[in-house]
């Protein structure tokens, strides 16, 4: 088979151009978050759009809107060891929705986050993916996979079940 994000075949470009692609096209939640100790919120969220060209004072405004979105914009100016597991999680959420991202793949987005701010991220995540976005999220609660448009059980590695959900993702999740 083949990937392609956005019509862009992934296995017929270059090192760079894939490079270039994931860079631009997909946001990343990492289980381990890889913040950068010595950036603040802001400036971790920022750095993705700066590496991609975007002025520092455009990338700013849009980590801005991207912590808002989050519910952390007053930790902007804040440096990760100054924030909760919870709190870093949300930095790291924002820094691969920001700059529209049109791929989010996501390992375990919520598993630092009480109940009431996952189900948020959740709801975030899923406006994303209604207004054109595709996101690929690794959860292990059921009730973050309702969430989805298409669910895939792994065991040990394998797919030994798909589910494709039909009802609308309120009906789903009530």
């Amino acid at each position: 088979g083949e990937v392609a994000v956005e019509g862009t075949v992934l296995g017929g470009l270059s090192v760079k151009a894939l490079a270039r692609m994931r860079r631009r096209a997909v946001g990343y939640v990492f289980q381990d978050l890889n913040l950068v100790p010595a950036l603040t919120a802001a400036e971790n969220v920022a750095l993705p759009r700066e590496l991609d060209g975007v002025r520092h004072r455009v990338a700013r405004r849009e980590a801005l809107v991207a912590l808002d979105e989050v519910g952390i914009a007053e930790l902007a100016d804040r440096f990760p060891d100054a924030m909760s597991g919870g709190q870093q999680q949300r930095v790291a959420i924002a820094r691969a929705l920001v700059g529209d991202r049109r791929l989010v793949l996501a390992d375990e987005p919520t598993g630092a986050l009480d109940s009431t701010t996952g189900e948020a991220v959740m709801a975030l995540l899923r406006r994303r993916c209604d207004e054109g976005a595709a996101g690929m999220l690794v959860t292990h609660d059921a009730r973050h996979a309702a969430w989805a448009d298409r669910v895939v059980f792994l065991r040990d590695g394998r797919v030994v079940d798909q589910s494709i959900y039909l009802a609308p993702t309120d009906a789903v999740l009530q």
